[in-house]
């Protein structure tokens, strides 16, 4: 949606490239209400997904042995904010730049981090659905899955 001010360069879009816009302009209330939802349950979530991966692995939290469960939570709750933004403006180019570029360079000096990344963003995942409706979760879990993948990567 964005590019289409640089790709229609003094003409008039077409119906095809005002397809993206529509569909956005659809699914505006859903995105918006979605955003207020994550923005009020952020901490809930947070807590129930570092909850569920302690019963997972309870060393999962642990570098070098010392608790860096705070850490982890503001990480998460950085990239929940910023997964949450990509929603309302449907794009994630914001997300890759700010935030996940840098921290897969953080979690790349992590041992096992393709581990924690993958389990972190799973059970993410599975706890959103918990909040969130079937439509707006159709929404948002698409980003979180990036989220997973990209963090998960070598």
């Amino acid at each position: 949606m964005y590019s289409l001010n640089t790709q229609l360069d003094g003409r008039y879009a077409t119906d095809v490239e005002l397809q993206p816009v529509e569909h956005y302009l659809d699914s505006y209330t859903l995105r918006l209400n979605t955003y207020r939802k994550i923005q009020v349950l952020e901490v809930h979530i947070i807590q129930q997904v570092h909850a569920r991966l302690r019963q997972v692995d309870p060393e999962i939290l642990v570098y070098d042995n010392r608790d860096a469960s705070a850490i982890c939570e503001r990480d998460m709750l950085y990239v929940l904010r910023y997964s949450a933004i990509a929603l309302l403006i449907n794009g994630t180019d914001l997300l890759e730049e700010r935030v996940l570029l840098w921290l897969q360079t953080i979690m790349r000096s992590f041992k096992d981090h393709q581990h924690r990344s993958d389990l972190t963003y799973r059970i993410l995942q599975e706890v959103i659905q918990q909040y969130l409706l079937p439509s707006e979760a159709a929404l948002f879990l698409p980003i979180l899955e990036l989220n997973r993948q990209f963090l998960g990567m070598n």
